[in-house]
């Protein structure tokens, strides 16, 4: 298991509960202002991925992996996109397959293992020869396909991808499942099925 240090940092009084913060953020924040220009890449298998670009005119780049069953105009994602813009990034937030608000060609999921794509758009980005450096951010799944292509890439990870993160990601997938299923996380289990269940039958 990972190192995990303290926290500094301590919520109000009226955000102690975890449920509390969880659904305070999910219901009341509101990110402005982002502008997206959106470009489709073809994958290798007969598929495409939808790239939303926010730039600035700056000489290096951040993706970024949104979660799963997330897009790229989710809040979380959207505030990312903004403080990276403030502090002089480009941004290509790229939306998973069947995420976009475009039914995919094929009959495929992303999975926590599945770097194919992420290879893809980083392909794309750095084919593009504009940027001297390059950022990865991923959010829960997305951090997991974020850390998992830095590991698979090892030495050849190349000089111009200058690092990631991954925040909240779930690195115990089985623990992470299991506690999702419990009785104290059953509304969030039923809002998750709920949008996968539609997004299967549009597919049919």
């Amino acid at each position: 298991m990972p190192l995990i240090h303290p926290s500094t940092y301590r919520a109000p009084l009226w955000l102690r509960d975890g449920h509390a913060q969880t659904l305070y953020a999910a219901m009341t924040r509101h990110v402005e202002g982002i502008v997206y220009d959106r470009q489709r890449i073809d994958t290798v298998d007969g598929d495409f991925l939808d790239l939303d670009w926010s730039r600035v005119g700056a000489n290096r780049v951040a993706i970024i992996s949104h979660g799963l069953e997330g897009n790229s105009r989710r809040p979380y994602i959207l505030g990312m996109v903004r403080s990276l813009n403030s502090r002089g990034w480009d941004v290509v937030a790229w939306n998973f397959r069947g995420c976009s608000g475009s039914v995919n060609r094929r009959l495929q999921f992303t999975h926590s293992g599945a770097t194919q794509d992420l290879a893809a758009v980083v392909n794309v980005v750095q084919a593009l020869g504009d940027y001297q450096k390059c950022g990865l951010v991923g959010f829960s799944l997305g951090g997991n396909l974020t850390l998992k292509y830095l590991a698979d890439l090892g030495k050849d990870c190349p000089s111009w991808l200058v690092g990631g993160v991954g925040i909240s990601v779930p690195i115990d997938l089985k623990a992470a499942a299991e506690k999702m299923a419990g009785r104290g996380n059953r509304f969030y289990m039923r809002r998750f099925l709920g949008d996968l269940r539609t997004r299967l039958r549009i597919l049919q």
